[in-house]
Protein backbone atom coordinates (compact mmCIF):
# COMPACT_ATOMS: atom_id res chain seq x y z
CA UNK A 1 0.00 0.00 0.00
CA UNK A 2 0.93 3.44 -0.34
CA UNK A 3 1.74 6.12 2.64
CA UNK A 4 -1.55 7.75 1.78
CA UNK A 5 -3.11 4.71 2.07
CA UNK A 6 -1.27 3.34 5.60
CA UNK A 7 -2.18 7.13 6.73
CA UNK A 8 -5.64 6.45 6.85
CA UNK A 9 -5.76 3.28 7.90
CA UNK A 10 -4.05 4.36 11.21
CA UNK A 11 -6.65 6.91 11.63
CA UNK A 12 -9.12 4.70 11.00
CA UNK A 13 -8.06 2.34 13.47
CA UNK A 14 -6.82 5.17 15.62
CA UNK A 15 -10.64 6.52 15.45
CA UNK A 16 -12.38 3.03 15.89
CA UNK A 17 -9.95 2.69 19.10
CA UNK A 18 -11.43 6.19 20.30
CA UNK A 19 -15.22 5.67 19.56
CA UNK A 20 -15.24 2.07 20.81
CA UNK A 21 -12.45 2.10 23.72
CA UNK A 22 -12.90 5.77 24.98
CA UNK A 23 -9.78 6.73 27.22
CA UNK A 24 -9.84 8.16 30.61
CA UNK A 25 -9.47 12.52 30.16
CA UNK A 26 -6.40 13.30 28.63
CA UNK A 27 -4.50 16.31 27.78
CA UNK A 28 -4.17 18.31 25.10
CA UNK A 29 -0.67 17.36 24.65
CA UNK A 30 -1.16 13.56 24.63
CA UNK A 31 -4.01 13.77 21.94
CA UNK A 32 -1.30 15.69 19.39
CA UNK A 33 1.16 13.31 20.57
CA UNK A 34 -0.89 10.25 20.38
CA UNK A 35 -1.93 11.24 16.92
CA UNK A 36 1.82 12.06 15.29
CA UNK A 37 2.24 8.37 17.15
CA UNK A 38 -0.26 7.07 15.50
CA UNK A 39 1.01 8.07 11.73
CA UNK A 40 4.37 7.41 12.79
CA UNK A 41 3.77 4.05 13.47
CA UNK A 42 1.62 4.08 10.31
CA UNK A 43 5.02 4.11 8.07
CA UNK A 44 7.03 2.78 10.73
CA UNK A 45 7.57 -0.87 9.20
CA UNK A 46 8.74 0.57 6.21
CA UNK A 47 11.66 2.17 7.80
CA UNK A 48 13.36 -1.25 5.68
CA UNK A 49 13.01 0.27 2.23
CA UNK A 50 15.22 3.19 1.62
CA UNK A 51 12.80 4.57 -0.50
CA UNK A 52 10.29 5.02 2.14
CA UNK A 53 8.01 8.26 2.65
CA UNK A 54 9.62 8.00 5.85
CA UNK A 55 13.60 8.46 4.82
CA UNK A 56 12.67 10.85 1.97
CA UNK A 57 11.30 13.51 4.90
CA UNK A 58 14.68 13.47 6.87
CA UNK A 59 17.47 15.14 5.35
CA UNK A 60 20.14 12.64 4.63
CA UNK A 61 17.25 10.18 5.20
CA UNK A 62 17.97 7.96 1.90
CA UNK A 63 21.22 6.90 3.41
CA UNK A 64 20.23 5.60 6.45
CA UNK A 65 17.30 3.84 5.03
CA UNK A 66 20.64 2.14 2.76
CA UNK A 67 22.31 1.22 6.19
CA UNK A 68 19.18 -0.01 8.18
CA UNK A 69 17.60 -2.17 5.68
CA UNK A 70 20.29 -4.51 5.45
CA UNK A 71 20.05 -4.99 9.03
CA UNK A 72 16.43 -5.56 9.16
CA UNK A 73 16.87 -8.32 5.99
CA UNK A 74 15.58 -5.35 3.39
CA UNK A 75 11.72 -4.78 2.76
CA UNK A 76 8.73 -6.74 4.42
CA UNK A 77 10.66 -9.01 6.27
CA UNK A 78 11.44 -8.61 9.85
CA UNK A 79 9.55 -5.09 10.31
CA UNK A 80 6.72 -6.46 8.44
CA UNK A 81 5.56 -9.47 10.98
CA UNK A 82 4.73 -10.36 14.44
CA UNK A 83 8.16 -10.13 15.87
CA UNK A 84 8.72 -7.42 14.55
CA UNK A 85 5.94 -5.47 15.85
CA UNK A 86 6.70 -7.06 19.11
CA UNK A 87 10.49 -5.65 18.69
CA UNK A 88 9.52 -2.56 17.48
CA UNK A 89 6.34 -2.07 20.24
CA UNK A 90 9.62 -2.63 22.97
CA UNK A 91 11.53 0.00 21.69
CA UNK A 92 8.75 2.31 21.14
CA UNK A 93 7.70 1.98 24.96
CA UNK A 94 11.42 2.20 26.19
CA UNK A 95 11.72 5.77 24.54
CA UNK A 96 8.76 7.04 25.39
CA UNK A 97 9.45 5.44 28.97
CA UNK A 98 13.20 7.62 28.56
CA UNK A 99 11.45 10.74 26.76
CA UNK A 100 8.21 10.58 29.40
CA UNK A 101 10.46 13.29 31.58
CA UNK A 102 10.63 16.01 28.95
CA UNK A 103 7.36 15.45 27.84
CA UNK A 104 3.90 15.34 30.16
CA UNK A 105 2.07 12.82 28.04
CA UNK A 106 0.38 9.94 28.66
CA UNK A 107 2.82 7.13 27.35
CA UNK A 108 0.82 4.66 27.78
CA UNK A 109 -2.22 5.98 25.30
CA UNK A 110 0.75 7.51 23.09
CA UNK A 111 2.07 3.87 22.61
CA UNK A 112 -1.03 2.32 22.05
CA UNK A 113 -1.86 4.75 18.95
CA UNK A 114 1.80 4.09 17.81
CA UNK A 115 1.30 0.08 18.14
CA UNK A 116 -2.77 0.97 16.27
CA UNK A 117 -0.65 2.28 13.48
CA UNK A 118 2.10 -0.10 13.31
CA UNK A 119 -0.43 -2.98 13.02
CA UNK A 120 -2.86 -0.64 10.66
CA UNK A 121 0.40 -1.09 8.09
CA UNK A 122 0.97 -5.13 8.42
CA UNK A 123 -2.95 -5.75 7.68
CA UNK A 124 -2.92 -3.18 5.00
CA UNK A 125 -0.17 -4.69 3.38
CA UNK A 126 -1.49 -8.52 4.08
CA UNK A 127 -4.16 -7.14 1.02
CA UNK A 128 -1.23 -6.50 -1.20
CA UNK A 129 -0.24 -9.36 -3.36
CA UNK A 130 3.18 -9.40 -1.86
CA UNK A 131 1.63 -10.25 1.43
CA UNK A 132 3.26 -10.24 4.71
CA UNK A 133 5.37 -12.85 6.57
CA UNK A 134 3.48 -12.65 9.76
CA UNK A 135 5.73 -15.31 10.85
CA UNK A 136 8.68 -14.08 10.18
CA UNK A 137 11.48 -15.61 10.29
CA UNK A 138 9.47 -18.33 8.83
CA UNK A 139 9.74 -17.23 5.21
CA UNK A 140 5.70 -17.84 3.78
CA UNK A 141 4.57 -14.53 3.21
CA UNK A 142 0.62 -14.85 3.88
CA UNK A 143 -1.98 -12.42 2.34
CA UNK A 144 -5.79 -11.99 1.87
CA UNK A 145 -7.68 -13.55 -0.03
CA UNK A 146 -5.68 -16.32 -0.23
CA UNK A 147 -5.80 -16.37 -3.77
CA UNK A 148 -3.09 -13.80 -5.16
CA UNK A 149 -5.21 -12.89 -8.33
CA UNK A 150 -7.52 -11.17 -6.01
CA UNK A 151 -5.19 -8.59 -4.01
CA UNK A 152 -4.14 -5.45 -4.30
CA UNK A 153 -1.56 -3.89 -6.62
CA UNK A 154 0.36 -1.74 -4.64
CA UNK A 155 -0.35 1.78 -6.20
CA UNK A 156 -2.69 0.51 -8.55
CA UNK A 157 -6.24 1.24 -9.39
CA UNK A 158 -8.01 -0.49 -7.02
CA UNK A 159 -6.08 0.59 -3.99
CA UNK A 160 -6.70 4.04 -5.18
CA UNK A 161 -10.25 4.24 -5.67
CA UNK A 162 -11.58 0.87 -3.38
CA UNK A 163 -9.38 0.71 -0.96
CA UNK A 164 -8.75 4.36 0.10
CA UNK A 165 -12.49 5.43 -0.79
CA UNK A 166 -13.78 1.98 1.45
CA UNK A 167 -11.49 3.34 4.47
CA UNK A 168 -12.44 6.91 3.74
CA UNK A 169 -15.99 5.69 4.07
CA UNK A 170 -15.39 3.75 7.37
CA UNK A 171 -13.98 6.60 8.97
CA UNK A 172 -16.79 9.57 8.19
CA UNK A 173 -19.31 6.34 9.00
CA UNK A 174 -17.39 6.08 12.51
CA UNK A 175 -17.14 10.19 12.87
CA UNK A 176 -20.67 11.09 11.74
CA UNK A 177 -22.26 8.00 14.02
CA UNK A 178 -20.02 9.21 17.02
CA UNK A 179 -19.94 12.63 16.52
CA UNK A 180 -21.88 13.60 20.12
CA UNK A 181 -19.22 11.84 22.08
CA UNK A 182 -16.08 13.09 19.52
CA UNK A 183 -17.30 16.58 20.06
CA UNK A 184 -17.47 16.17 23.91
CA UNK A 185 -14.04 14.22 23.84
CA UNK A 186 -12.20 16.71 21.81
CA UNK A 187 -13.48 19.79 23.49
CA UNK A 188 -13.17 18.47 26.81
CA UNK A 189 -9.32 17.90 26.53
CA UNK A 190 -7.43 19.37 29.54
CA UNK A 191 -5.32 22.03 28.98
Amino acid sequence: MTGRTHDLAAVTALTAALVYFPPSPVTLATAVTAIAANLLGAVAPDIDQPTSSLWLKIPAGSLFGHIISPLLDHHRKLSHSLLGLALFGFLAKYLLTYIHTFLLVDIRLVWWAFMLGFASHLVMDTLTKEGVPWFFPIPVRLGFPPLKALRVTTGGEVENLLVFTLLLLITAYLVYSHYLFLWTFFTHLQK
